[in-house]
């Protein structure tokens, strides 16, 4: 016996003896069914029952042959040879397990992970959690999430995370959902599904018109912003949301650009101005107005700090109005602009806190990364619906959500660069808050919060996902070395001319799965690990193999580009823009 790929396989002759018992064993056994069918159909004599005696009877002539029998023998051989060239045929068509399957035999045993199989903790939410997959070999106990767990999945492009990982989430939600996406395959697949009477209403938030959606509702920013810590805080989040985190912004100008900013937005706030004043004030920095806010409403600290900078010296003021413009430079485009004002007063608000209330309504937050792109709205947008889900939660018994709320953050590192997420991922599984964080690469995570951010937050949640596509040796390694090894049995053989053959047997210590196996993990397929367990490997469940794939297909068929009930085709469904936005109407 030899050994590839770390299983045992057989050599030629063997397999050449194997076949050649085979067919005498099928011979034999048509032989003795012809001999019984012919003693009882024809009265020819009866064969014994053992086999062996049978053939040593017929090979010395002792049992007598008759006609009826060879009859028999070839009606029985035709069928024995028409059924092996159907089990040839079906064996020939079935897909061969893969590699990486046979491998997930050295993985965890069922009982180290039945609380994400069978045995969830007593004291969550009653319902499934989000599916991952079915642990391989066997595919029979689906992994899932529970309702206080905290999932990163990491897989390169065309893998498949849309497919199997962010659209079963959002079909599997009990409650509340925020979906954060760069496309709009997951609107068009969920949102006739998130459509049904049982549950709340559906946000699309899409400023650069991704998904087809028009503004018939608008957000303020602005009300995110209640005291000093919220209006610094949304200020990071418009300053840092399209930077990379080892980029080397001006030590003090940076710095500076973010404490103007917040001045100005929590001046906005207190007076009740729309966001359209702030791009202005930044633009005009000797403009009174937002000192005269901030000390109308006793904010005497910031009312000095503004005064003081408004006061710095010509090229040094400018340096700092300058960079706190690119952080709301957005605000210029009047596409965007139509999402978050709204000076007629016609269209309907969002409010975080209402809809974290509702329990089961669906927010759409579509997103492009590039120039032009609107992610530090709507990195805003989530970052303050995640804030309102964690005061809610903190009025329940135990600190959490009744019916847990669900985030999927697609694309997270382009279009929700939100620089507090490895801070709090942890803390939210315990607010029954949970994220599904979907990341191209292990590189891509650290550009957009840092190698100790990305590390702290990988280490922070439960379920760490690797769904293949991913070339970084360095973050293949870390896998691999977490997976473990295993004693690869190695047989070899041996022939002398004084002793004759010989086999002897060896072990060999390897990688479970080694850096190869996993750069080359193939489609379907994905690696798991989590918390308090070995890893195990799970086959992908798309949305295609599961409860609701006719109410997803129907929903693509109605929501798709060109479809009676897309916004773009469908001019029953378009709010105009209003007069103020137009290009002929002055900005006021």
């Amino acid at each position: 016996m030899n050994s590839s790929h770390g299983t045992t396989v057989a050599t030629d002759q063997e397999i050449a003896a194997c076949a050649i018992a085979a067919l005498m064993a099928v011979a034999v056994g048509v032989a003795m069914g012809a001999a019984h069918l012919a003693a009882v159909f024809a009265h020819s004599p009866r064969p014994t029952a053992n086999p062996i005696v049978f053939v040593a009877q017929l090979a010395r002539g002792r049992f007598a042959w008759t006609g009826a029998a060879s009859g028999y023998a070839a009606v029985l051989g035709t069928l024995a040879v028409s059924i092996g060239v159907w089990v040839i045929s079906a064996l020939a068509r079935r897909k061969p397990p893969t590699h990486v399957d046979r491998r997930a035999l050295h993985l965890t045993r069922s009982q180290e992970i039945a609380r994400y199989t069978t045995k969830p903790p007593a004291h969550l939410y009653c319902a499934p959690g989000l599916p991952i997959g079915k642990v391989l070999p066997g595919g029979r106990q689906l992994v899932r999430a529970t309702w206080e767990d905290q999932v990163i999945h990491i897989a390169g492009t065309r893998t498949g995370k849309t497919t199997s990982t962010a659209i079963p989430a959002v079909l599997a939600a009990p409650g509340a959902v925020v979906v954060t996406s760069n496309k709009r395959d997951i609107v068009d697949a969920t949102r006739g599904v998130r459509e049904s009477p049982d549950r709340g209403p559906i946000w699309l938030f899409d400023p650069q018109a991704l998904a087809g959606g028009q503004p018939t509702w608008w957000w303020d920013p602005l009300s995110y912003v209640t005291n000093v810590r919220t209006a610094r805080q949304l200020a990071t989040i418009w300053a840092t949301s399209g930077r990379d985190a080892d980029a080397r912004p001006d030590p003090y100008f940076d710095r500076a650009g973010q404490e103007l900013l917040s001045m100005l937005l929590l001046a906005a706030a207190r007076g009740r101005r729309p966001i359209t004043d702030v791009y202005e004030w930044v633009a005009n920095p000797d403009d009174d107005m937002p000192r005269e806010l901030l000390a109308e409403y006793g904010d005497w600290i910031w009312h000095r700090g503004l005064t003081m900078t408004q006061r710095l010296p010509e090229k040094q003021r400018a340096g700092v109005y300058g960079t706190a413009a690119t952080f709301i430079a957005w605000a210029a485009d009047p596409d965007v602009l139509a999402w978050i004002a709204d000076p007629g007063g016609f269209r309907p608000a969002f409010d975080p806190h209402a809809f974290v209330e509702g329990a089961n309504a669906t927010l759409y937050s579509i997103s492009r990364e590039g120039e032009g792109s609107s992610a530090p709205l709507t990195t805003a947008l989530t970052a303050a619906v995640l804030e309102a889900a964690e005061e809610r939660a903190s009025t329940f018994p135990g600190g959490r959500l009744p019916v847990p709320l669900t985030a999927i953050l697609d694309e997270a590192a382009n279009i929700c660069r939100w620089h507090q997420l490895p801070n709090i991922v942890s803390h939210y599984g315990s607010r029954a808050i949970v994220l599904v964080i979907i990341l191209q690469s292990w590189s891509q995570g650290i550009r957009a919060w840092g190698q100790h951010g990305m590390r702290a937050m990988w280490g922070a949640v439960n379920l760490r996902v690797y769904g293949g596509g991913v070339a970084d040796t360095e973050f293949l390694k870390s896998l691999s070395d977490l997976c473990g090894q295993w004693d690869r049995p190695m047989r070899s053989r041996s022939h002398s001319y004084r002793m004759g053959p010989s086999t002897s047997l060896a072990h060999h210590r390897e990688e479970v799965f080694d850096v190869a196996s996993l750069g080359a993990l193939p489609p379907g397929r994905a690696l798991v690990l989590m918390s308090g367990a070995r890893p195990v490997l799970v086959a992908a469940q798309p949305w295609m193999a599961g409860p609701h794939a006719e109410a997803v297909r129907a929903s693509i068929a109605r929501f798709e580009p060109g479809s009676a009930a897309d916004p773009v085709s469908d001019s029953a469904s378009f709010i105009p823009y209003p007069d103020w936005l137009s290009e002929e109407a002055p900005m006021e």
